[in-house]
């Protein structure tokens, strides 16, 4: 299977099958979201475009990255949003790179939101599928964060058929300055674990299919074969 990995200024419209990275934290909360029952996650460009969302579905819970700000019920953290309950709930999601990546690809034939929650399931889906090439949108430090890069690699791994250790590649995001960050406290709106959150991979055996619904760009998971969930997570 043919590969590139892009930064999301390098998106060009021609993508036709789209994965669209973000480790540190957007898709790892994503994949949490669901897990925590959320029906459908809706994707926005920015904060007002959240705000007149919600404003227009009062029942909606609207999240974003950094820290809380009127309007906003959630935070982007994968150890925060575990507490919630989100059963049958629909999420807004604002975040400063992974929903911009993948708003710019949502038109594509394939467009699936990836972190190492959901590696081993995002990679089912393109092969049963036959999605063939691959672009991968690395969205954090437009196309250079660590995290990301070391996801796509896995991930480039995973489709080309072979069964690749996932430490090398989870020290590279363990390392990465956005791990730094976010273990420090500078960023806002982040809880101690999120780091090894995101590092837990195949944690889920779903993937994250995004497509238009009404005007609107709406992440779904999607589920994959029960029985392939990966041994590495069995074994925790």
């Amino acid at each position: 299977m043919n590969s590139r990995v892009v930064g999301i200024s390098d998106v060009d419209g021609t993508e036709q099958v789209a994965v669209v990275i973000d480790v540190m934290r957007a898709f790892t909360t994503a994949a949490w979201a669901f897990h925590r029952g959320a029906d459908k996650i809706v994707l926005a460009a920015d904060k007002d475009e959240a705000l007149a969302i919600k404003a227009r579905h009062p029942g909606w819970l609207a999240l974003k990255d950094g820290a809380p700000v009127s309007g906003f019920d959630l935070v982007n953290s994968p150890s925060l949003i575990q507490e919630a309950d989100l059963a049958g709930r629909t999420v807004i999601q604002k975040t400063t790179a992974g929903t911009v990546g993948a708003l710019a690809v949502v038109e594509a034939e394939w467009a699936l939101c990836a972190s190492f929650a959901v590696a081993g399931a995002t990679a089912r889906v393109l092969t049963d599928a036959d999605a063939d090439p691959v672009t991968f949108v690395a969205t954090g430090e437009d196309g250079r964060a660590a995290e990301d890069l070391a996801c796509a690699e896995y991930l480039g791994q995973l489709l080309a058929g072979t069964r690749p250790d996932p430490d090398p590649y989870l020290h590279r995001a363990r390392t990465s300055p956005a791990a730094d960050d976010l273990r420090s406290g500078r960023r806002r709106g982040a809880h101690p674990t999120d780091v090894e959150l995101c590092l837990e991979v195949d944690r889920f055996d779903f993937a994250m299919k995004i497509g238009l619904e009404n005007g609107m760009a709406v992440l779904r998971p999607l589920p994959t074969r029960a029985d392939t969930v990966s041994a590495a997570h069995r074994a925790r």
